[in-house]
């Protein structure tokens, strides 16, 4: 059988014999269902022993995720759906999410100045106000 991927990005694709799935009872209200079929996902995924890069490892391991234990184990646990397929697309889904989140690169900011025109423009606006307070005080408080 071929190994199916998991895409991330453009140029990182996971494969799913990396990625442990199990199935456990969903937590909660739910009548009969909930106590007999077993359709929670939880999934586990061994960022240490997995086949990305050094640099993709670093990036996950500098994010802060709760989900993210402190062996490089990342664990989600989906059960908001009543049927397993549904959850684990789910947990496929927030898997992705998080590895997105930490491969995506900041651009860098280029600090900025103000236009010449911008700075004439607020410095008039503000003239402007202190006049009309101006002229809201009392005529013996109009020391300038």
């Amino acid at each position: 059988m071929a190994d199916r991927f998991v895409t991330i990005n453009g140029s990182v694709k996971l494969p799913l014999s990396e990625i442990e799935m199990t199935a456990i009872r969903s937590q909660g209200p739910g009548g009969q269902n909930v106590n007999k079929v077993a359709s929670a996902i939880h999934l586990r995924f061994d960022v240490e022993s997995s086949s990305l890069s050094d640099w993709h490892k670093m990036r996950i391991f500098s994010i802060r995720d709760r989900r993210i234990n402190a062996h490089g184990v990342i664990v989600i646990k989906a059960q908001s759906s009543r049927t397993q397929a549904q959850n684990k697309v789910e947990a496929l889904e927030r898997l992705r999410e998080i590895l997105q989140k930490a491969f995506a690169v900041q651009k860098t900011r280029r600090p900025t100045k103000p236009s010449r025109g911008s700075v004439r423009r607020r410095l008039d606006q503000k003239t402007r106000r202190s006049g009309i307070k101006s002229l809201r005080r009392k005529p013996g408080a109009r020391d300038e």
